[in-house]
């Protein structure tokens, strides 16, 4: 690539990475004359970038929305960006797969041979979810969400029932699964919809002013609702116990939970669960014996579920 080139490509990515940009200041970070700044910011317009300039002594440069694509300039970190997005698009649980794959064609074709075989050589394997989201409904939930407006929508399977309306807050994906979190108008409180269940309906309701989220953000509500809670996003049940396996055995199978290194080979361990039975389960699978630490809760579930392993050992009458 040459200097030119190079240099016009990264005054573009200066222009993308904030709003103003004084003239002097760009010139400095490329090393140039402010006359030279001028110069490439022409070389982009006629490309088909709205370069915005303001005059005065503290004037500067603006990158606008244009009403056309202009030519698309990657360098080689956004090339390898580009091929891993694209070829991660069906996994993100939006149905766009065959779009992803065509835009990953197209953005090949322009690529130069280098960034061409770079692109080439990422290839990689994954598990798509098996319910997928169309991509209209992401596309009217969202917008209903910026622009704080009613939703109105069929869920699941149900049919000859009333719409549901509900003020969407936020859209939220997780585990390869997409939830809007809204307030039901008619049940009168929080509910989180999967998207792939959803069906809108249109014209989209009026509009509504926000209420505050009953966690800290969406997603650690989202996260709470998973462990049982509302507010916190954190187990119901968490007890600390001393495994008799050392920590590196351990440490890839605990998810969330943590685990410590302790001299002999053993390990700290703190599970946290729905029930205190639910955190011996966990602990059981090591197959290793284990010391309780605390709580006092957790030692009495173990004494309740020794019993019951007992019992269900003896021979049948």
């Amino acid at each position: 690539m040459s200097g030119t080139s190079s240099r016009m490509l990264a005054l573009l990515s200066l222009l993308q990475a904030r709003r103003d940009w004084p003239g002097h200041a760009l010139a400095e970070r490329l090393g140039v004359t402010p006359r030279t700044v001028r110069r490439d910011i022409d070389r982009l317009r006629d490309l088909g970038y709205r370069v915005a300039a303001s005059k005065g002594p503290y004037g500067g440069y603006r990158l606008e929305a244009g009403s056309e694509l202009p030519p698309l300039l990657f360098d080689e970190g956004q090339a390898v960006a580009v091929a891993v997005a694209l070829q991660n698009a069906g996994a993100g649980g939006i149905d766009i797969a065959e779009d992803a794959e065509r835009a990953l064609a197209t953005v090949r074709q322009v690529m130069p041979s280098r960034l061409r075989h770079r692109m080439d050589g990422i290839r990689f394997a994954g598990n798509p979810p098996e319910h997928r989201v169309d991509p209209r409904v992401l596309e009217v939930a969202s917008a209903a969400v910026r622009d704080r407006q009613v939703l109105r929508f069929d869920y699941g399977d149900a049919v000859d029932r009333p719409p549901r309306r509900a003020e969407p807050h936020a859209v939220v994906a997780r585990e390869g699964r997409w939830y809007l979190l809204a307030w039901d108008l008619d049940a009168a409180d929080w509910r989180t919809y999967r998207l792939d269940r959803m069906r809108p309906r249109v014209p989209i309701g009026p509009t509504f002013p926000p209420r505050p989220l009953p966690a800290a953000d969406a997603q650690t509500y989202l996260a709470a609702r998973a462990k049982g809670s509302t507010t916190q996003d954190r187990w119901p049940c968490v007890g600390v116990v001393v495994v008799q396996r050392e920590a590196r055995e351990v440490a890839p199978w605990v998810g969330d939970d943590e685990v410590e290194a302790l001299p002999n080979g053993t390990c700290r361990l703190t599970v946290g669960s729905w029930s205190w039975t639910g955190v011996l389960a966990t602990v059981a699978r090591f197959d290793a014996p284990f010391t309780i630490t605390g709580p006092e809760a957790l030692r009495e579930a173990a004494a309740t579920l020794g019993t019951r392993i007992l019992a269900a050992t003896a021979p049948a009458p």
